[in-house]
Parts: C-alpha cells; sequence; structure tokens
C-alpha cells in the first residue's frame, strides 16, 4: 500500500486530496492540525506518532525531524543497503509527500520560521526518482489525475515537482534571510528569488527570447493588467510601458505622457484627458509616431478618436470607456492595456558582468524646500506651476537631459547627448518658438552659461537646475543677465 505524508498549514484542498488517494487505496498519514481536519471529514489517517513512535514536543517545534520520517522518504528501493538498513530499524518508505510552509513572509518572525517541512520538501524532492513531493495546492488535482489513471506519478511528474519544490525552499529561504537584512539600504547580500511570469514575443530584437520575470511574493500591476486589444507584447513594449506608466503617475491632474525608446517624447497636464493627449501629442508627433501612450485617466472615446489614427504601439490606462475601447480595437496592431497604478520600488538593478548594479530608486520631488531662487527675478505662480512640471519631466529623461515646457507642456525634449549644450540645441529646435516665456529643466547643472545662453534664446523665461558647478557664479550672472529666473533644487536626476 502507497504511503502519503500530509503536512500543510494551508488546509485548502486537503481534505479532497486525502480522501482521493484513500479511495485509490493510498494509506495517509499525518498530525496536528492537518491529521485532524482529515479525520473530522470522516477520512481514515495515520497518526504521524504512531509511526515515529514519539510526538510533537518543543512546543510543536519538532514534529516530523524523524530518521522513520526522512529514511522513508530518502530511501531508494533498488538498492539493498537502504533496504537492508529500513528493515533493520523499522522504516516505511512513503511515496508522497504533501507540504506548505509556514506563511513567514506574510507576518515574519522566529516562530513562522518553518524547519520539519523544508527539511521534507528537500528530502522529498532530492529522491525524487521514487517519491513525489507537492507544495502548491494547484497541484493536488494534477496528483490525483495520475494516481487514477495509473495508481502513481510519472517520472516527468516527480521530476516536475521537485524542481517546483527546491524552487519554493529557495524563495522561502531568500524571505528569510532578507528579513534579517531588513533596515538596511544596501544590505550585505541580495538573495533574490525570480520566476518566469511572462513569456514575450521576442527581445529587443526579434532574434532574442524574451521573457519577464518576477520577485517570487512581490506584487506587479504587469499581473494585473488586462490587454484587451493587440498583439503580444514584446520586450520594447514592456520596457516603454514601464517608464510612461511611471512617469505619467508622477502627476495628480489629468496627465498623457509618451514614451519612445524609453524616452518621454510628449508630456501635458490638462483639465481633460482628451486635451492632455493632444498636447502631449502635440510636443513631437514625429517621434510619437510607433510610441507608448500612458495616461492616468480614463481613455474617453474623444481621446480615442484622437488617438487612433497615429500609429501607436501600446496605450495604457487605468480604464477605457466601452465606446473608446470599440475605437481602438480597430487598430490591429495597438495593443490596449488597462492597468493598475505602480507599486513602486526600493531599490533600482541593472545587470553588469557577473552580477548587478544596485542603488536606489531616483525619487523626484514635485517641489521641494531646498529649492531656492538664485537670481534678482523672481518666479510667478506660473512659471512655479512650468517649473516643478519641467522637473519632473527632465527627471525620467536620459541624460544629458533638457525639457522646455510652458503652461504645463512639453514642447522640446532633448536626450542622451555627451554634452548638454547639444541636449539644449535639440530641446530648441524641437521646441521651435513653442517655448516662448516658457521654462527649461536641466537634470544637471550647467558647466557653462552657453547651454543657458542657448536655452534663453529658444525664448523661456525660467530655468531649474540642481547647480553645484564651479561656474554657478558665471551661470547665475548670465541668468541675470538676460533677466530670467533661475532656481537650484540642490539635487541632481542623472538617468542613464
Amino acid at each position: 500500500m502507497p504511503t502519503a505524508l500530509l503536512s500543510v498549514y494551508d488546509k485548502s484542498g486537503i481534505v479532497e486530496l486525502a480522501a482521493g488517494l484513500h479511495a485509490a487505496g493510498w494509506r495517509i498519514v499525518s498530525s496536528g492540525g492537518t491529521a485532524a481536519t482529515i479525520a473530522a471529514a470522516g477520512v481514515a489517517v495515520t497518526d504521524l506518532a504512531d509511526l515515529t513512535g514519539l510526538p510533537a514536543i518543543l512546543d510543536h517545534r519538532v514534529v516530523t525531524l524523524h530518521p522513520k520520517v526522512h529514511g522513508g522518504l530518502l530511501a531508494d528501493p533498488t538498492n539493498p543497503t537502504h533496504q537492508a538498513d529500513m528493515a533493520e530499524h523499522g522504516i516505511e518508505a512513503i511515496d508522497l509527500v504533501v507540504v506548505n510552509l509556514y506563511p513567514f513572509a506574510d507576518k515574519p518572525s522566529i516562530e513562522l520560521i518553518d524547519i520539519g517541512g523544508p527539511a521534507m520538501v528537500r528530502a522529498a524532492a532530492k529522491n525524487h526518482a521514487h517519491v513525489g513531493v507537492v507544495v502548491d495546492p494547484v497541484d493536488y488535482r494534477v496528483v490525483l489525475d495520475e494516481v487514477a489513471a495509473k495508481g502513481q506519478l510519472s517520472a516527468s511528474t516527480r521530476r516536475r515537482l521537485a524542481r517546483d519544490a527546491f524552487a519554493t525552499i529557495a524563495a522561502y529561504d531568500s524571505a528569510i534571510a532578507n528579513w534579517f537584512d531588513d533596515g538596511e539600504v544596501l544590505p550585505q547580500g541580495m538573495h533574490l528569488s525570480l520566476e518566469r511570469a511572462q513569456t514575450l514575443r521576442y527581445g529587443e530584437n526579434p532574434h532574442q527570447q524574451g521573457a519577464r520575470y518576477r520577485i517570487v511574493g512581490a506584487t506587479s500591476w504587469w499581473d494585473t493588467a488586462v490587454q484587451h486589444h493587440g498583439k503580444e507584447l514584446s520586450y520594447l513594449n514592456l520596457y516603454d510601458t514601464e517608464a510612461a506608466w511611471k512617469l505619467v503617475h508622477r502627476f495628480d491632474d489629468a496627465a498623457c505622457v509618451i514614451v519612445k525608446h524609453a524616452n518621454p517624447c510628449g508630456v501635458a497636464v490638462a483639465d481633460t484627458i482628451d486635451e492632455a493627449y493632444v498636447r502631449a501629442n502635440a510636443c513631437d508627433p514625429v517621434s510619437a509616431f510607433g510610441g507608448i501612450v500612458a495616461v492616468n485617466r480614463t481613455v474617453t472615446v474623444g481621446m480615442a478618436e484622437a488617438l487612433a489614427p497615429v500609429f501607436t504601439e501600446v496605450v495604457v490606462a487605468p480604464g477605457f470607456d466601452p465606446d473608446a475601447l470599440d475605437v481602438l480595437r480597430r487598430r490591429a496592431n495597438m495593443r490596449v492595456l488597462e492597468a493598475s497604478p505602480p507599486a513602486g520600488a526600493a531599490l533600482d538593478m541593472r545587470s553588469i558582468d557577473g552580477g548587478l548594479l544596485v542603488q536606489q530608486v531616483d525619487v523626484v520631488s514635485p517641489r521641494s524646500e531646498a529649492w531656492r531662487v538664485v537670481t534678482t527675478a523672481q518666479p510667478t505662480d506660473e512659471q512655479w506651476r512650468d517649473l516643478a512640471f519641467a522637473w519632473q519631466v527632465c527627471a525620467a529623461v536620459s541624460s544629458n537631459a533638457i525639457v522646455l515646457a510652458r503652461d504645463r507642456q512639453a514642447f522640446g525634449i532633448g536626450a542622451g547627448q555627451q554634452n548638454r549644450v547639444d541636449s539644449v540645441r535639440i530641446a530648441a529646435e524641437r521646441a521651435a518658438g513653442r517655448a516662448q516665456a516658457g521654462a527649461c529643466a536641466s537634470d544637471a547643472y550647467f558647466p557653462f552659461r552657453d547651454g543657458l545662453d542657448t536655452a534663453v534664446a529658444a525664448g523661456v523665461s525660467a530655468v531649474i537646475q540642481p547647480g553645484g558647478s564651479v561656474r554657478d557664479a558665471e551661470v547665475i550672472a548670465a541668468a541675470d543677465e538676460h533677466g530670467i529666473v533661475m532656481v537650484f533644487t540642490g539635487e541632481r536626476h542623472f538617468r542613464h
């Protein structure tokens, strides 16, 4: 008679599993709350103490840590020495172990660090050639179906379950190690456990495979996003959509962000989402072609009709009016995503050879007491609004970054240049005079006055930058010479 040892914290589905195995002729062994739950349902169950000869001790800290449990899990039935040891010590084979662990991640504490459970899981997974191990209730049906059909689990199923078991233990141990490091911004070690959450259409290029991985136990807006329309997402679709979705949620008012190659090419705030989209697209309609559109309000039919004629890879929003969805579904290749706000992360990680570069996530203040006016000219209320808006956008642009804006609408964005004055020239060229009396934001200081002079030539009347150059005095003097406002934030926002 095959034996199944059931020891679970989460009792969901355990009665049905025990009943099905018992009906198939298996002996059920269990202890504590699991045994009580199974017995209360009228399913015959052998108490583990009857198998080991030892009751639970040390306030239930020691229950399954016994040679008759681990011998039964680790024994190789094809090894004569193992069989002799089992016969000598009265050890019976265990064919299946079903365990789910104390929920440490939900409420971390010493008493929720599971010992016996992981030990049984590791033992059974090591001996998966002969023993099945289940750590997720979702697999109960798989077990019952195979036992009903074949009387036992197939070798391929045991191997797959063993893989999942070791992955579960790795994630569990990672959570405990990270708990010990809690409070450290950059801990001595980073213990990451990732699971593939989504296979992508391809990577950055069609010849590359791509996938999205999720930290085990973490939540992501990607996991709950609903794709209403469009073909499968690619690596760059996710990368650019993430950038757009994060930036649009920096604004409280109705806002639209258009991203191309991870950089915003259009950003605007307005009274309505229809107007916000039109204003954002007007910034750089050439670059917006094939871009990502993100809005922080429900998409209306008016916005959909304005958007539909523009080739757009992805549009992401918190919701869509039914008529708006009808309009967008006419575009065969447009991906339409409905999503919840991004949760945010504490650390930013990038892969390098042999490891990761890790830093705190850059947090951008909409306006801080540390900001100070360094020029004779003082900002008006309108200029303060444009300066704060341009600063938020600039921090999301690849360095060297320059943003020219007016009335909370970006008109010129210069990104990723090796020198700052070239970024200003590009921003000024794209603004094409539309930033007259507007604001200029620079993600880092102006090392010389030439960048400032170029921004003034584009018509801006206010500049915001971190300050901190050895030539700050020269740049401030240039601003006073031009009669414009300059604000120092005291904080740089490079983004590479």
